[in-house]
């Protein structure tokens, strides 16, 4: 009776170490699989300028159902004109503290929030295009939106994640927003389950992987946009990307930070 007994704890004892193993290990994995970040005093970071010379700028209200949605940190939307070039429409978002169970700062891209206020995208080439934002290369989405009045609009969006351009492109909800306009079914099409079996979004999810890159941290996304009709693309292109840049200017991120968080103090 003894020897069995003797067999039976030290098969029990090898369970639990194995167990013991097991949760040590799920619990390292991410620290020893993402790479390191990089110190926030080197964090990439931009501030959105509303003074561009040979422009002036409108700040609109963003709505309060966007903004509760978004739980964003601070929120920037506002129209650029000027007599030589035609409006430029812009909106950011920051989360400079990571939230966990709020929603994410990049799952309301315009491919999801605009198709369902009734806006139809118009497939184009191409679908992305690479900026050099002042050294930070970053993929800028690339879309034609078409109102339900018939106004064209391109629209550019990206944005950084940790300090650094995003390892993973935004384009989640680009085929969940082509299958509701041709099955013509919004809420169905657009909803969760459709956005939870789309192969996109869990691709975006695994680049991010593969690339030892985590989802948290830090957040900014950029939307920039402008009228685009039927022949006056190429004009519109230029036009946003020479924009881009203006628009957004690097920034201290420490000294971002410690002023949110001061005033977080302060409420």
């Amino acid at each position: 009776m003894l020897p069995s007994m003797n067999v039976r704890r030290a098969l029990a004892a090898k369970v639990l170490a194995a167990l013991a193993l097991c949760i040590l290990t799920i619990w390292a994995f991410p620290t020893l699989w993402y790479r390191h970040r990089q110190s926030t005093a080197s964090f990439a970071w931009f501030d959105e300028q509303n003074i561009i010379a040979g422009w002036t700028f409108e700040k609109i209200p963003v709505a309060k159902a966007a903004e509760s949605t978004l739980v964003a940190d601070a929120l920037i939307n506002g129209e650029f004109t000027s007599f030589s070039q035609q409006p430029v429409r812009v909106f950011g978002a920051k989360r400079l503290v990571e939230k966990p169970n709020e929603i994410g700062l990049f799952v309301h891209t315009p491919d999801r929030c605009w198709t369902q206020a009734g806006w139809k995208l118009e497939p184009t080439t191409p679908d992305v295009v690479p900026i050099d934002l002042h050294g930070v290369k970053t993929m800028f989405e690339r879309r034609i939106f078409v109102a339900p009045g018939g106004h064209r609009e391109l629209v550019y969006f990206g944005g950084l994640v940790g300090g650094e351009a995003l390892p993973y492109r935004l384009d989640h909800n680009l085929s969940v927003a082509m299958r509701h306009q041709l099955d013509d079914a919004r809420s169905a099409a657009t909803g969760a389950a459709a956005r939870a079996t789309d192969a996109t979004l869990w691709t975006r999810v695994w680049d991010s992987f593969i690339n030892h890159k985590e989802l948290f941290g830090p957040k900014q996304f950029f939307r920039i946009s402008t009228t685009a009709n039927r022949g006056t693309e190429a004009e519109a292109d230029a036009l946003l990307q020479n924009s881009i840049p203006l628009w957004l200017q690097p920034a201290d991120f420490v000294r971002v930070l410690a002023s949110f968080q001061k005033e977080e103090t302060a409420k």
